[in-house]
């Protein structure tokens, strides 16, 4: 994990007790996007994630987020991050073939869909 190191004293109290930012979770939605020739192509999608389960696909063009057009990671993240915590409807449009689609992605919270390690 990179924390920017400005941001680090006033997180790191927390990550060392919980391992996490004591704020609630961003929303995630199990999407893995990549930059590429100025658009932003669906990489791939975490299985039975928010993404999965809305139905988004691999090679899925992510055109807007809201009505916020969207052709950077950077841009996608802080629109996506501005509508709310874990649990927010997020809003998007893509193209997905030829045909262009609005959907509406549950987000959640990453860390529930992290592997646990046993502690017996």
């Amino acid at each position: 994990m990179v924390v920017p190191i400005e941001l680090l004293k006033q997180i790191l109290a927390d990550m060392l007790t919980t391992g996490r930012p004591a704020r609630p979770p961003r929303p995630w939605l199990g999407l893995y996007p990549i930059e590429a020739e100025g658009h932003l192509v669906v990489g791939g999608v975490a299985a039975n994630g928010p993404a999965s389960r809305a139905g988004l696909k691999k090679g899925d063009l992510i055109l807007a987020v809201g009505d916020q057009r969207v052709d950077s990671l950077a841009l996608f993240f802080r629109e996506v991050w501005q509508l709310g915590p874990a649990g927010t409807e997020i809003p998007l449009t893509i193209a997905h073939g030829d045909e262009i689609i609005k959907i509406v992605v549950s987000s959640a919270d990453r860390n529930d869909f992290l592997k646990k390690p046993s502690l017996h």
